[in-house]
């Protein structure tokens, strides 16, 4: 019997094992990395102490405009596709012809890789001859036709709306169950006292898929910490460093050689991203202990 409750602690502490071989032992040694001037151009690593963080916020380079596209980008992809998926749930709860095709037809573009999803609509959103603006001169409409991943400031909105697409259907699905979750016994109290469906939504449906809404609010927020793939494969930052975010800003560091700075950037990042998730889930222990 003593040797069988040996095997979960044996499991346990591989997985710690692993976790700190795979990720907590590579994250100090690169912040221990970033405080050095480690690049190709040099055989020796010698200790640099802050010139690599001041160079990450110095204004003569665009890593703090990487930084606050990253920010921007993180806060409006947040706020729409929770919008958006909020929306397309509360449709794909109701009696509707096909429901299943609909729900799998809005969740499939969150299957697909963001690689993939970005060279196809850096195809579609091509100035001269993509499928958009074809399609806009074919109907008249060649005031619209814009340079969309092409001009400085419109390129990251394109960007911003493409990423919105790919994800609000994973929002959505998860804010389906959410709303499956609350019991049919409050809507027909609301409807014997009177209540419509806009006072259903907003007083039962909305408060009661707050938990899963504050779910979303940290998966997005984590993500749009963290874009890269989306931003690289339809602009690569460009035009300029229009659609600039932090991690592409570190990927062409690394390409340059220049190892320090790179490292600096990813880990002034990660030391973000820890405290933005920390407090967040804090205020979501101390939300459930309210509720509770």
């Amino acid at each position: 019997m003593n040797k069988n409750r040996m095997y979960p602690t044996w499991f346990v502490f591989g997985a710690l094992l692993l976790y700190c071989v795979l990720y907590v032992l590579p994250s100090l040694m690169g912040i221990g990395l970033s405080f050095t001037d480690w690049s190709v151009y040099s055989q020796e690593i010698r200790f640099a102490g802050l010139k690599n963080i001041q160079t990450v916020f110095s204004s003569d380079y665009n890593y703090t405009h990487a930084l606050l596209n990253t920010l921007k980008f993180t806060i409006v992809t947040t706020l729409v596709k929770n919008v958006l998926g909020l929306a397309l749930a509360v449709l794909m709860t109701k009696q509707v012809r096909l429901l299943n095709f609909h729900r799998a037809v809005l969740y499939l573009p969150c299957v697909l890789s963001a690689l993939i999803v970005g060279m196809i609509f850096k195809s579609v959103l091509n100035p001269r001859d993509g499928l958009l603006n074809t399609t806009l001169r074919g109907l008249g409409l060649d005031f619209m036709a814009l340079k969309w991943l092409t001009d400085s400031k419109i390129a990251f909105n394109s960007v911003m709306a493409v990423d919105i697409w790919k994800g609000m259907g994973y929002i959505m699905t998860i804010l389906i169950a959410g709303i499956m979750s609350i019991s049919p016994v409050y809507y027909e109290a609301a409807r014997i006292d009177g209540g419509n469906a806009w006072q259903c939504f907003r007083h039962i449906t909305l408060p009661m898929l707050v938990p899963t809404l504050t779910v979303t609010t940290v998966l997005n927020v984590l993500y749009g910490l963290k874009v890269f793939d989306t931003v690289y494969a339809l602009t690569n930052g460009g035009p300029g460093h229009a659609t600039e975010v932090l991690y592409t800003s570190v990927f062409k560091e690394f390409s340059l050689g220049r190892y320090a700075v790179g490292t600096a950037l990813s880990s002034v990042m990660a030391v973000f991203m820890v405290s933005v998730g920390y407090f967040m889930i804090r205020h979501m222990v101390r939300e459930d202990g309210d509720r509770l």
